[in-house]
């Protein structure tokens, strides 16, 4: 069985250390659990590499995350509406005020 340690590509730094279940809830979470169900969720991560050789997963943080898998969810399963398009556009939009 593989234990990773979970590291924010963000920053570089290690956030979590012999997780063995990872894994996306209905809210569009990443959960992380360890081999006695103990662990968190990260509100609005995705997960980028995963390498059993050197037990790392790498993960990255960021509040549009969390809208865009919700988005991805909906399309895959047909229920995804034009007030969805909107809102994340929105999203997008709000966040390219920021770099303005």
């Amino acid at each position: 069985m593989c234990e990773f340690k979970i590291i924010k590509r963000n920053d570089g730094s290690q956030i979590m250390e012999e997780i063995v279940m990872l894994s996306y809830n209905e809210n569009s979470g990443l959960v992380l659990r360890d081999v006695i169900g103990m662990g968190e969720i990260l509100d609005s991560a995705l997960i980028l590499d995963v390498n059993t050789m050197n037990q790392k997963c790498e993960i990255l943080e960021n509040p549009i995350i969390k809208d865009f898998i919700s988005l991805i969810t909906k399309i895959n399963v047909n229920q995804v509406n034009r007030i969805d398009f909107d809102n994340f556009i929105c999203k997008l939009e709000e966040l390219k005020e920021e770099l303005e």
